[in-house]
């Protein structure tokens, strides 16, 4: 990267490009956007039971309610009753059986959203109600399964679990989460005049929207579809795959009345029709020595999947890829089963599936921990993995990079861990009522998707007459800076000012095929897509330089918005001009595919990842053992971002994440009734962190010291979903808190997420054992 002379190039703390919208309230999202004449609004009919027959669906007094123009079921469906590409399992509409509370069973465009909501209600559904399998225990019980199992294994687990010094086993529950983005589900459908149709969503994924109307639609061509999204208001996974259906209904009806038609949730709407984080329940084995090595491993990891597949089967095959985390595991089987709940399907969320299978690990750990009697760090630094030996994962991936120790050192001295600890047990000596705990937890997270074809990216770059550049590509901004970042990569590769760039909405019509911006690579895979469409043109203006002012190619030199031409220099927009009259193309496409990676599915073994992010987090909390309450007292990070394109950017991303992650395992709870109807529904009854769960000591550094070893945009690492994973430090703080309100050797039983109820129940039960 350059000293960053240009304003705004790569490596440099850039504001992100929508800053300024976004604290004004300026910022256009899709509900924001101008609606063309006789626009319509959609609501949705949708089953009240959680697994029944639909006997009679009678709609005439919908059809006949104030303002309503169209009425669809799927008998209306032009193509195929369908939006799940993988298992072709979830249709647009249920006909005859339903599967959850909140499966669409019909949808009303109405002249507005108030006339539209309406008419649902004046449906007459009747139902003849079956067996729902509501809970992972009943699906496992019932051999309920949306996929079949798998596992996972490596030398011979039995063996070593029978020969090992300790043996300790149990089961360990962690719930699910929801999104909830700022935006809720949202699409506007507008067909033109050649039989095609343009749709703006909030979706992580346009490719698979565009496919996806095409193929409800009955139409021929893919292309006939373009899908856009200037910006998301947020996403989390939560618009990957489940904004696919919004698209759908809203162009169907469009399609059918000829007339816009933008359909939008309430956040009560979205609650309950839309994918969550799986909850897992995990049982386990563990065999270890004296100083507490692991020797053996053992666990079935059991998910919630929900009706159908959705990406059920992608997110538990990460599950399993890191279950080790940063742990050398010599003998290891995992065995994943992944259960059909009639619960809404569950989806993609931050981690995808990695932040369940490591906060498993961590319990184990910290059992083994308490166990002998020894600090968590100890056992934790005495599994890490090692070069030589004990450096290879179990799916057969090398861990090349020997950062986890440097990263962990460096924050156990900057974090004064030791010391804090001794502090600690003595301010719980004195103190009866409040206890305080601590815990310093690492990750180690696989980085590409896990679908080998999704590590392909494009974009568009044009270059105009006046230095200016026009930049595309297939990635979606959800609030992360992707956009900032990729036209700062721009910036770098042009040597000009990032000012000069004009920032433009995804579009399918402009970069196809495009994967979802999601498994944190939308930095590495659009940057370098960028990258080398920029460069292309580069080296255009560097063959004609050469060949204008008769010099050779390595004399001309980009820096700084100038461009030196042996001797002489030139402004970048002379330069441009110049070409632009020799008839020199300034436009170009890039294309980046990610090299390496080789993972046999079938046999769960090879390189599934290009390389691994890594970090580690302290926490320190305070727990009051009469009412269960926890605080977040102080949070040091320290994380590995390679070379960051963008620090400001960094931080932002690792504070986010981890706050989010501590919602995850400490207050956000799912609770579902015996009939499936989800009861935490809305934002007074679903609780997420807000600015008073903040620690007041919150400090987030970045390794800048190591650049990524992998050829990736400017030698940076993802951050977006890495950090969630250092949240894991606040829920073993917590249990260290409770061991703390009894005898410190003790296991506290504790689930997540970790509540009042549950604290306080953990606390009676180290009290009673």
């Amino acid at each position: 990267m350059s000293n960053h002379e240009i304003l705004g190039g790569a490596g440099s703390s850039r504001m992100h490009d929508s800053a300024r919208l976004h604290v004004t309230g300026e910022a256009d999202y899709v509900d924001d956007l101008p609606v063309p004449a006789l626009t319509l609004y959609a609501a949705f009919g949708v089953s009240q039971y959680a697994n029944a027959r639909v006997t009679t669906l009678d709609l005439e007094r919908v059809r006949q309610s104030p303002g309503v123009a169209s009425v669809v079921t799927a008998h209306d469906i032009p193509g195929e009753n369908l939006i799940s590409f993988i298992q072709a399992d979830e249709p647009v509409f249920a006909s005859t059986h339903v599967e959850c509370v909140g499966q669409p069973l019909f949808a009303v465009a109405a002249q507005s959203f108030q006339q539209a909501r309406a008419a649902i209600d004046c449906a007459r559904v009747e139902y003849e109600p079956l067996v729902s399998v509501l809970t992972v225990e009943q699906a496992l019980a019932d051999d309920s399964f949306i996929l079949p199992s798998k596992r996972l294994s490596r030398g011979n687990a039995t063996h070593a679990l029978e020969s090992a010094t300790h043996h300790l086993e149990g089961q360990l529950q962690v719930g699910g989460q929801e999104h909830f983005y700022f935006e809720s589900q949202v699409s506007l459908a507008i067909p033109n005049d050649n039989g095609g149709i343009c749709i703006h969503s909030a979706t992580q994924y346009p490719s698979h929207i565009q496919q996806a109307v095409a193929r409800v639609l009955g139409l021929k061509r893919i292309s006939d579809v373009t899908v856009m999204c200037r910006r998301i208001g947020g996403a989390f996974g939560g618009k990957e795959t489940q904004s696919t259906l919004f698209a759908c209904v809203a162009a169907l009806l469009a399609a059918k009345t000829g007339q816009a038609v933008k359909c939008r949730l309430t956040r009560q709407e979205d609650m309950v029709m839309t994918g969550k984080r799986h909850d897992f329940i995990a049982l386990y084995q563990v065999g270890f020595d004296d100083e507490g090595r692991i020797e053996g491993y053992r666990v079935e990891l059991s998910s919630r999947c929900g009706m159908s597949a959705d990406l059920s089967g992608f997110i538990n095959d990460r599950a399993m890829l890191h279950s080790d985390n940063c742990y050398f595991l010599p003998h290891v089987t995992i065995n994943s089963h992944r259960c059909k709940t009639n619960t809404v399907s569950n989806t993609a969320f931050r981690g995808f599936g990695a932040p369940q299978a490591i906060w498993v690990m961590e319990q184990i750990i910290d059992e083994i921990a308490r166990y002998l009697g020894q600090d968590p760090l100890d056992i934790r630094k005495r599994n890490f993995y090692e070069p030589g030996r004990r450096s290879t994962t179990p799916y057969g991936m090398r861990v090349e990079d020997p950062l986890l120790h440097e990263i962990v050192s460096r924050l156990e001295t900057d974090a004064r861990y030791r010391e804090r600890r001794a502090e600690i047990e003595d301010f719980n000596r004195h103190s009866p009522i409040l206890k305080r705990g601590l815990a310093l937890t690492p990750v180690k997270y696989g980085v590409a998707f896990t679908q080998t074809h999704l590590n392909q990216a494009g974009a568009l770059v044009h270059l105009y007459i006046d230095g200016s550049v026009y930049l595309n590509h297939g990635g979606t901004e959800m609030g992360q800076g992707l956009y900032t970042k990729v036209a700062q990569v721009v910036a770098e590769e042009l040597q000009i000012d990032m000012g000069r760039i004009t920032i433009s909405a995804a579009d399918t019509s402009k970069v196809p095929n495009a994967s979802a911006t999601a498994a944190s690579v939308g930095s590495d895979l659009n940057g370098k897509a960028a990258q080398a469409a920029a460069r292309t043109i580069k080296l255009r203006l560097v063959e004609f330089a050469a060949k204008h002012f008769n010099i050779r190619p390595e004399e001309v030199v980009f820096s700084n918005n100038r461009v030196s031409i042996g001797s002489q220099q030139i402004s970048f927009q002379e330069l441009v001009a110049l070409a632009y009259h020799e008839r020199i193309s300034l436009s170009a496409t890039g294309f980046y595919r990610t090299p390496e990676i080789e993972f046999d599915r079938s046999k769960f073994t090879g390189r599934p990842f290009l390389y691994f992010s890594y970090g580690a987090a302290v926490s320190e909390v305070a727990i009051d053992t009469l009412t269960g309450e926890n605080t977040l007292l102080k949070v040091d990070i320290l994380h590995d971002c390679g070379r960051s394109l963008n620090p400001a950017i960094d931080r932002g991303q690792i504070e986010g994440a981890f706050l989010q992650g501590a919602g995850w395992l400490t207050m956000e709870e799912l609770i579902w009734n015996d009939a499936g109807v989800l009861q935490t529904n809305t934002s007074s009854s679903y609780k997420i962190p807000a600015c008073r769960d903040c620690p007041v000591h919150f400090n987030v550094e970045l390794l800048e010291t190591t650049p990524n070893r992998k050829d990736t945009v400017f030698s940076s690492k993802a951050v977006g979903e890495p950090p969630f994973m250092l949240a894991i430090s606040v829920f073993q703080a917590i249990k260290d808190a409770i061991a703390a309100a009894g005898n410190r050797c003790r296991r506290p039983q504790l689930d997540a997420p970790a509540t009042p109820e549950r604290i306080l129940n953990a606390i009676q039960d180290i009290h009673s054992t």
